[in-house]
């Protein structure tokens, strides 16, 4: 399976929103690579974590946010929910699970209720070992500072509006990847 043939399935028409995607994508990528690389005793799938981390955005064209070329009409939160929808679409159920739990660090039901989010009850967490690596090195990254990469006392200040069990979650995430 070849990521790039996927996105440019959906996103032909759009090259700057393509051009985003495709550089947060590698952003993600490149950092997941070197921590699956770095611990070769987890035995994670690395052909998926590449491709999976290139694909954990699809859905972002569905959601409303002009400063990343997103025209769509839906809550940018939704755009983990919308890509798994996509890529279920397609044949890619274990690909779709991460795009649906990488969000933040995960969204807990709760807040899908107080959020009146439009996604199926459920809590979005990262369950395996190749979600929990991507989502890790999503966070670092940001599309609309493409330029940029965070540390982990920056991701972790940001996750702050989250909540506590936010904090934790991440503190549990950077003592697993130990980098």
């Amino acid at each position: 399976m070849n990521p790039i043939e996927i996105i440019d399935k959906y996103y032909g028409d759009a090259p700057d929103l393509r051009n985003v995607l495709l550089i947060h994508s590698e952003q993600v990528r490149d950092r997941a690579l070197r921590i699956v690389d770095a611990h070769p005793e987890w035995g994670a799938d690395r052909q998926f974590v590449s491709e999976a981390a290139m694909l954990h955005d699809i859905g972002i064209f569905y959601c409303d946010a002009p400063g990343i070329y997103c025209t769509g009409e839906r809550p940018y939160i939704e755009h983990g929910f919308l890509g798994a929808e996509l890529l279920r679409h397609e044949g890619l159920s274990r690909h779709a699970s991460v795009a649906e739990r990488h969000t933040g660090v995960g969204i807990p039901m709760e807040q899908v209720i107080r959020d009146n989010l439009n996604v199926p009850l459920a809590d979005y967490f990262p369950v395996s070992l190749e979600e929990k690596i991507i989502c890790y090195a999503d966070k670092f990254y940001s599309k609309s500072h493409l330029d940029r990469e965070l540390t982990t006392d920056q991701v972790r200040f940001k996750l702050w509006r989250y909540g506590h069990d936010a904090i934790l979650r991440w503190d549990k995430l950077v003592e697993m990847m130990d980098e």
